[in-house]
């Protein structure tokens, strides 16, 4: 940010002196503003706010007047001064130019679950492009642009909650397309416990969110328990948790699953290449590790199966051999292709599909009593600008929506089932954004929206291009841990 001019303007009247620091500087410096300036107009057209055009003053002073003494440390005669300063100016130039990268380009973004093995792996990073989509305006601006929500070591919140922004995107590429992996913030990350959110925390309700806590505890207990759970914590929209999922459901679309298949509008669709459901199997003898790697069973997923009376009836249906401690049984997510392999295998006496459990908490709570998440729905997708009609089965499905995403705070059921929208009766709503269905491709182990809901437009993040690395938490790093193959590999290969 040095441009070498002498900031004395004491002597002489202020034109001469602005003069002589435009005749006074380099041609090199001059190409250097022109290029900022012209890559910086171009980020105030996309933005559509040209009010920030006025900060091209700024810009003028730091390449070519140099009023502002931006860089007085540089006439430091202390030797320390000028070398810490010379860092603090090296740092403070690399995180703007991240945080504008971040913001408006693209970011990165680890995979840290299952969900969609093994189109995505627990442990690639991946290349996320925000202009896909066209990237949000920072509704949360000022923060910290390496990390998410919490700075690590000291545990606290790496963004200021005020000022707020409101949502506005920026024109993309394209829209969410029906089978895009798409990274957006977890709608059910507004609230959180700030002991069990903590990444660093040994609870053995790491990870739960609040609301699905709520569901299993109550909200008393976990009111009463503050020394286990902490404070309750309310999080922006863009400073959520990233999740990544696949797009199943698009705005106006009605949506059901049938036996795993999903339904959009009554017809089924063809699953994604890399879809993985749970299967029992059982062995002649235990697998040694060389076994499971053949099956390509990650081990986070080498489990033995968690059998029930009622479902030993099924094992012996299909061949599984009972009472036999030598032979056992195995449960793990397998995609057709590891499923014929494991089916032809010497090694295995037997193999199923893996029974649906009839007790999880799904959405919409109230009208999901009797599904599963193999046989889900039918529900409507809300769309921007459409309607319906408001009685005590529609506010079951869409009271989140329109309270908590679109800001009708005081919205709720009256006692005889009129629906109150800002204190007053309401027959109908509107909705304000377009709402999206996402699934994770390992279909019987990942909370998505057949647990929490729709996903508002403003949560959306980006589109995964590229994975850059990946990492193997299983293997040391120079045995395995790199995984080789998969760098640079197309992180949505089912486009």
């Amino acid at each position: 940010m040095n441009n070498g001019k002498n900031t004395d303007t004491k002597t002489g009247n202020f034109k001469e002196d602005f003069l002589k620091r435009i005749s006074d500087t380099k041609t090199t410096r001059w190409w250097r503003f022109g290029i900022v300036a012209a890559l910086f107009i171009a980020w105030v057209a996309w933005l559509g706010n040209w009010w920030f055009a006025l900060l091209l003053i700024l810009l003028f002073d730091i390449y070519i007047t140099g009023y502002i003494p931006f860089t007085w440390w540089k006439k430091s005669k202390n030797k320390a001064v000028k070398a810490i300063m010379s860092w603090v100016d090296a740092i403070v130039y690399a995180l703007i130019l991240v945080y504008f990268v971040f913001a408006f380009i693209g970011q990165n973004y680890q995979i840290p679950t299952s969900s969609l093995e093994k189109t995505l792996l627990v442990g690639d990073y991946l290349w996320v492009n925000k202009m896909a989509y066209g990237p949000r305006v920072p509704m949360t601006p000022i923060h910290f642009p390496l990390v998410q929500n919490t700075l690590p070591v000291i545990n606290t919140k790496s963004y200021l909650d005020k000022p707020q922004v409101a949502y506005r995107r920026l024109k993309g590429f394209g829209s969410v397309q029906r089978g895009d992996i798409v990274v957006f913030n977890f709608p059910a990350g507004d609230s959180v416990l700030s002991k069990i959110s903590d990444p660093s925390s040994n609870s053995p309700f790491r990870g739960i969110d609040y609301y699905s806590l709520e569901k299993i505890i109550g909200r008393q207990a976990i009111e009463n328990n503050k020394n286990e759970f902490g404070e309750l914590i309310y999080r922006p929209v863009d400073r959520r948790d990233n999740y990544v999922k696949r797009c199943v459901g698009l705005p106006g679309e009605r949506i059901s699953i049938k036996d795993g298949v999903i339904h959009i509008n009554g017809n089924p669709l063809p699953q994604p290449q890399n879809v993985q459901f749970t299967y029992w199997f059982q062995t002649k003898f235990p697998l040694i590790d060389s076994q499971w790697e053949e099956f390509e069973i990650a081990p986070d997923d080498r489990k033995s199966a968690d059998i029930s009376i009622e479902d030993m009836s099924l094992l012996q249906n299909n061949g599984f051999i009972a009472g036999d401690n030598t032979k056992p049984v195995y449960a793990a997510p397998l995609t057709a292709e590891m499923y014929e392999k494991i089916k032809s295998s010497p090694a295995t006496v037997a193999i199923v599909k893996a029974p649906v459990r009839s007790d999880e908490f799904l959405f919409p709570e109230g009208i999901s009593g009797g599904w599963t998440h193999a046989d889900y729905g039918e529900l409507w997708i809300p769309k921007k600008g459409e309607s319906i009609k408001l009685d005590w089965n529609t506010w079951q499905i869409y009271n989140r929506v329109i309270r908590n995403y679109e800001g009708h705070d005081n919205a709720y059921l009256g006692e005889d089932g009129i629906v109150f929208i800002d204190g007053k009766p309401a027959e109908e709503y509107t909705f304000a954004m377009d709402y999206y269905f996402m699934m994770g491709d390992n279909r019987d182990n990942s909370l998505d929206s057949r647990y929490w809901g729709f996903v508002p437009e403003d949560h959306i993040v980006g589109k995964p291009m590229r994975v850059l690395v990946s990492f193997d938490k299983d293997k040391s790093l120079f045995n395995g841990g790199i995984r080789w193959n998969r760098i640079l590999k197309d992180a949505n290969p089912d486009d």
